[in-house]
C-alpha cells in the first residue's frame, strides 16, 4: 500500500511539473536613465515598486545596455549587437525576433510605448514605416519613433489606428499613464494563453514633461547640488553592494560648474525635479500592473525583467532645436517654448528642456561620460530579474558580466521555446547573446569570451576585466584607451601606454569582431535578396 501510494505521489508531481503552464514575460525598458538613480542601486528617487521587485529578485551589477536607444532596442529584440541586427534602422529580416518567437509558440504579444525601429520611413506620411506587426507583436499601443511629448505625443498609435484624438481634447492625458492604462487593458483580456508583454517606457528621456503636483513632490530634494548628492550616492551605492567597496568618484565632467559656482540653481533644481518625478509616475505604473497580477494570481509565475537602454543623457536641448517629435503648438494653441532656458522653468506642455550634464552625471554615478559614449557611463546599466516560482532567496546580487543580448536567450531558456526550426529553415543570424537562466536562479557562470561595442561617439571591447574603448570626440589625439575594471570600474586610470601589448590584443579582437559583424550582416542581406 505504502509503495502503491509512493508510485502515485510520484507520478502526480511528475504530470504536475510538465502540466505548469509556462511563465509570463514582462519585459520592462526605461529611457535614458544612471546606473544609479532607482532607490534599490543608491539614488534618492522614489521607486518603491522597483525597489521591491529587486528585494524579491536579483540585482545584476555587471550589466550592458548599447549607448543609445534604438540599437539597445534592436539588441533586446533579437539577442545580436546592433551592427548585424539592424537594415535601414529596423530589424534585420534575417533576425528571429523575441516576440516573434514567443508568438509562434503560444504567446499573445504586446508592446507598450516606444518603438523606435520603424525603419527610413516618411515622418509626415509614415509611408514605408516598419510597425511592431511586423516583427511579433500582436497588439502596439505608443509611437513609432523615439521622443515625444509626454502629453501630446505626435504619431500616437493603436496598432496602426492614428490615436491623437485620445490627448488633444484630454488635459490630464500623460503618456506614462497611458501606457500602463494600455497594459492593463491587454491583461484583462481572455488568458487561455501566457503573455510577453514588452512595456519600453519614454521616460525618462527629454523632454521634461510632468504634471506640477507631482513635481512638488521632489521641491528641495537636490538643494545639495550634484557634487554632494554624487559622493552620496556613491556611499549609498557601496552600502547596498551594488558597487565595490573600494571604487572612488570620477572627477566632475569639465562642462559642469562646481556646485556652488553654478548661477541658476532654482531652475537647475528644477531640471532634476521634473526628471525624478518622470521616474516616479513610470514606478507607480509599474507598481499597478504587478498589483494586477497579484490580485490575479499570475504574478509568481511571470518572468519579470526591468532594465534602462542607455545611460544619462548630457544632452541640451537648444531652443533653434527642430524635430519631427517637437510639436509647433500646445493643444490649447499655444506657440512652444522649447530649448534650455534659464528662465522658463521646465515641466508644462509648453516647455520642451532636458536635464543636462550636470545631473547626467548625477545620474550615471561613480562613472564617466554619457549616452553617445563607450565608457562605464553611457553603456553600463542596472538591471532586475524577478521570478517568484524559480528565483528563491530573494534580494540577492549577480556580478555576471552580461548584456542585452542575452536576454533572448535567456527568455526562450525559460520558457522552453525551441528556435531550431526557426532558425535553420530561415537562414537566420545566429545570436551574439547567451542565455544568464543559470545566473537568475543562483548558480555559477562563466563570463562571455567577450562583449562588443560600436556605435555613436564610442567604440569598445570587454574581455574579463579588461576594456579598451574609443571616444571618437577627441578627434586627432584620440586613441584606445585601457582599463583594468576590476581594480578601477570608474576607468581613471588609462593604462594604454605601461601595456601596449595589451592594447595591440584587444584592438586586433575588436577589428576582428567589428569584420565579422559586418560581414554577417551583407551575407544575410545577400540571402534575403535571393
Amino acid at each position: 500500500m505504502i509503495r502503491i501510494f509512493i508510485v502515485l505521489f510520484f507520478a502526480l508531481t511528475v504530470l504536475f511539473v510538465f502540466a505548469s503552464p509556462k511563465p509570463n514575460i514582462l519585459l520592462i525598458m526605461a529611457d535614458d536613465m544612471g546606473y544609479s538613480d532607482l532607490g534599490c542601486f543608491g539614488g534618492e528617487i522614489d521607486t518603491p515598486n522597483l525597489d521591491a521587485l529587486a528585494g524579491e529578485g536579483v540585482r545584476f551589477t555587471n550589466f550592458y545596455s548599447e549607448n543609445m536607444c534604438w540599437v539597445s532596442r534592436a539588441s533586446l529584440l533579437t539577442g545580436v549587437y546592433h551592427r548585424t541586427s539592424l537594415k535601414d534602422n529596423s530589424l534585420h529580416p534575417r533576425c528571429l525576433t523575441l516576440p516573434g518567437a514567443l508568438a509562434a509558440n503560444g504567446y499573445r504579444t504586446a508592446i507598450m510605448g516606444k518603438w523606435h525601429l520603424a525603419g527610413n520611413y516618411d515622418r509626415a506620411s509614415e509611408e514605408n514605416a516598419v510597425f511592431p506587426d511586423e516583427n511579433g507583436f500582436n497588439y502596439f499601443y505608443g509611437i513609432l519613433g523615439g521622443a515625444s511629448s509626454f502629453f501630446a505625443p505626435i504619431g500616437l498609435k493603436r496598432n496602426r489606428t492614428p490615436i491623437d484624438h485620445e490627448f488633444i481634447n484630454n488635459p490630464e492625458y500623460y503618456f506614462t499613464n497611458a501606457i500602463g492604462k494600455e497594459a492593463l487593458s491587454f491583461l484583462k483580456k481572455p488568458r487561455d494563453k501566457p503573455f510577453f508583454l514588452y512595456l519600453p517606457f519614454t521616460a525618462a528621456h527629454w523632454p521634461l514633461h510632468a504634471p506640477s503636483k507631482e513635481i512638488k513632490k521632489y521641491k528641495g530634494k537636490f538643494s545639495a547640488g550634484w557634487d554632494e548628492l554624487r559622493k552620496k550616492r556613491l556611499q549609498r551605492m557601496k552600502e547596498l553592494g551594488v558597487i565595490g567597496p573600494s571604487v572612488v568618484l570620477s572627477e566632475r565632467h569639465p562642462k559642469v560648474p562646481p556646485w556652488k559656482k553654478e548661477e541658476n540653481k532654482a531652475w537647475q533644481e528644477r531640471r532634476i525635479e521634473v526628471y525624478a518625478a518622470q521616474v516616479s509616475i513610470m514606478d507607480r505604473v509599474i507598481g499597478e500592473v504587478f498589483d494586477y497580477l497579484k490580485s490575479t494570481g499570475q504574478f509568481e509565475n511571470t518572468l519579470t525583467f526591468f532594465t534602462i537602454d542607455n545611460g544619462g543623457c548630457h544632452v541640451e536641448y537648444n531652443s533653434d532645436r527642430k524635430g519631427d517629435y517637437l510639436p509647433e503648438k500646445t493643444r490649447d494653441g499655444r506657440l512652444m517654448r522649447p530649448g534650455n532656458l534659464s528662465k522658463i522653468m521646465p515641466g508644462p506642455e509648453i516647455t520642451y528642456q532636458s536635464y543636462g550634464h550636470g545631473w547626467a552625471n548625477l545620474s550615471n554615478t561613480p562613472f564617466r561620460l554619457f549616452k553617445q559614449y563607450d565608457h562605464e557611463g553611457g553603456i553600463h546599466t542596472p538591471m532586475i530579474a524577478h521570478w517568484p516560482n524559480r528565483i528563491k532567496g530573494g534580494g540577492s546580487i549577480s556580478p555576471t558580466l552580461s548584456h542585452l543580448v542575452d536576454l533572448m536567450p535567456t527568455i526562450l531558456e525559460a520558457t522552453e521555446v525551441s528556435t531550431e526550426k526557426m532558425t535553420e529553415e530561415e537562414h537566420r543570424i545566429t545570436w551574439d547573446g547567451r542565455s544568464i537562466l543559470p545566473s537568475l536562479l543562483g548558480k555559477k557562470q562563466s563570463d562571455p569570451s567577450l562583449l562588443f561595442f560600436h556605435h555613436a561617439r564610442g567604440k569598445a571591447i570587454r574581455t574579463g576585466n579588461w576594456k579598451l574603448v574609443f571616444n571618437k570626440d577627441q578627434k586627432k589625439s584620440a586613441k584606445w584607451e585601457l582599463y583594468d575594471l576590476k581594480k578601477d570600474p570608474s576607468e581613471l586610470t588609462d593604462l594604454a601606454d605601461t601595456n601596449p601589448k595589451k592594447v595591440q590584443e584587444l584592438a586586433k579582437l575588436w577589428k576582428d569582431r567589428e569584420k565579422n559583424q559586418l560581414s554577417r550582416a551583407q551575407s544575410s542581406r545577400q540571402l534575403h535578396k535571393e
